[in-house]
């Protein structure tokens, strides 16, 4: 765990990070959580809430819930009032939506003495908010077991480490220095400082009840790779969120800097793959019984082929995230697919029952649960239309005649507001506002992926809030 400052008189946090309600009730009792935080999830993935007393939260929240204006889903990094959204603008007011605890997400936070956090769920007169990120996840996954399927998801996640503070970086270019100089990919030496920093980061998870599954340094200069055990769709992007909460607590009592940009340096990409296995009665269905793909694999391939070139805004939301599909960067420039092939968009990987896919397309910066929304609904649409896709790329897949990756978020907009997929499968009202939240990011930075290097205006808005 974490040490507390020295000015900190809360007690040590409890040892189990996953609790139920009635083990919280019994911790702040017992005067081991003196503080609740309720927490919804933004468009951008973030944690947004308010940190309750213990007491008051027993007493008036735990059963009621709670109100919070309803603009924290309708505006940008900045969070700044915007028009343009049907949710929340001055034209309606900006009201409140209300929140509940779900007691599935409870879990203490070492990086926060004395503090529990619970995520939330939306809703406005009793109905669920169709254009929060849970939401959407969540009726994603109930569409896939209509089908008789059930999905797990194991996250793999880069960022990059840079000398602190977050200040530095609105000092522009000058003032970041990546923690290492070198690439030190797959290496177990490790300065001190990074050293430290991973040790107290793993910690700091295994004490929230987050195990990590491995962590390693990676390619780029200051680089870090996390990735964590399979397990369920929706406790997986909470356990996301908490993660990059305690990577940048852990980070600043470190005195480092840490950031999920997708492209922070030129040259410098950071991925969010999302490793994905379908089930039926707790029988993995995506390999056949030699272990080879199964015919419903090949359809869910074909289906992520089909439908992700036109939802690119739900897994590379901003200006940034486009600098990453280079040729020869191990993020894919071309829709393909191959076996054990990290040059393709869709990886299938692992033997035997454990074969699954891993989806190379979402960056750092992505929200996990919008990702993972759009991978599910396209493998939706290949099943229902059991779709198959071309043949597997062989070698490099930089070099195969394929539909390219949106170059631009201008150009993936376009597509997104235009595709009749994405519509079908997400409705119109979802692709509306998160095409007017692409729009924001246009309107804030222009589409500037061309320029030579990562633009000052481009870390002033994201290297912190990606």
């Amino acid at each position: 765990m974490t040490r507390s400052t020295a000015g900190d008189s809360h007690p040590p946090t409890p040892q189990h990070g996953r609790l139920t309600l009635d083990a919280l009730r019994e911790e702040i009792h017992q005067g081991r959580v003196r503080t609740v935080a309720l927490a919804l999830v933004d468009m951008q993935g973030r944690l947004k809430g308010k940190r309750y007393d213990a007491g008051h939260f027993l007493h008036s929240v735990v059963d009621k819930g709670s109100d919070m204006c309803a603009y924290v889903l309708a505006t940008d990094v900045d969070m700044r009032p915007l028009p343009g959204y049907a949710l929340a603008s001055w034209d309606t007011g900006y009201g409140d939506l209300h929140v509940s605890a779900d007691p599935d997400a409870v879990r203490v936070l070492p990086w926060w003495p004395g503090t529990a956090l619970i995520h939330t769920d939306a809703t406005i007169d009793g109905r669920p908010v169709p254009v929060a990120p849970r939401e959407m996840l969540r009726r994603q996954l109930a569409r896939l077991a209509d089908r008789g399927l059930t999905a797990k998801t194991g996250l793999e996640t880069e960022f990059v480490l840079y000398r602190g503070p977050y200040d530095r970086a609105l000092d522009g270019r000058r003032g970041l220095r990546p923690v290492t100089s070198r690439n030190l990919d797959l290496s177990l030496d490790h300065d001190s400082r990074t050293d430290r920093f991973l040790r107290r980061l793993q910690s700091a998870l295994g004490g929230a009840g987050l195990p990590v599954e491995a962590v390693k340094t990676e390619a780029g200069p200051g680089q870090v790779e996390i990735t964590f055990p399979y397990g369920e769709p929706l406790s997986a992007c909470d356990g996301h969120t908490l993660f990059k909460h305690a990577v940048r607590h852990v980070g600043t009592r470190a005195g480092l800097a840490p950031t999920f940009m997708a492209v922070p340096d030129p040259g410098v990409g950071s991925g969010l793959h999302l490793h994905l296995s379908l089930w039926s009665d707790d029988e993995p269905v995506l390999p056949d019984p030699d272990g080879k793909p199964s015919a419903l694999a090949r359809h869910a391939v074909a289906g992520l082929l089909t439908v992700l070139p036109e939802l690119a805004p739900l897994y590379a939301p901003n200006v940034n995230s486009y600098r990453r599909y280079a040729s020869e960067s191990f993020a894919p420039t071309g829709f393909t697919w191959g076996f054990d092939n990290r040059t393709c968009a869709v990886r299938v990987v692992g033997r035997g029952r454990g074969l699954h896919l891993e989806i190379r397309l979402p960056g750092a910066d992505a929200n996990p649960y919008l990702a993972l929304t759009a991978a599910l609904a396209a493998i939706e649409h290949g099943i229902d239309h059991t779709l198959e896709p071309p043949p597997a790329a062989e070698g490099s897949a930089y070099a195969q005649d394929a539909p390219p990756v949106p170059a631009t978020l201008a150009e993936a907009l376009d597509a997104f507001r235009k595709g009749a997929l994405g519509r079908k499968l997400l409705a119109d009202g979802v692709v509306e506002h998160y095409a007017r939240a692409a729009e924001v990011e246009l309107e804030a930075l222009g589409d500037a992926v061309d320029a030579e290097a990562v633009t000052e205006a481009e870390l002033h808005r994201w290297f912190e809030s990606a």
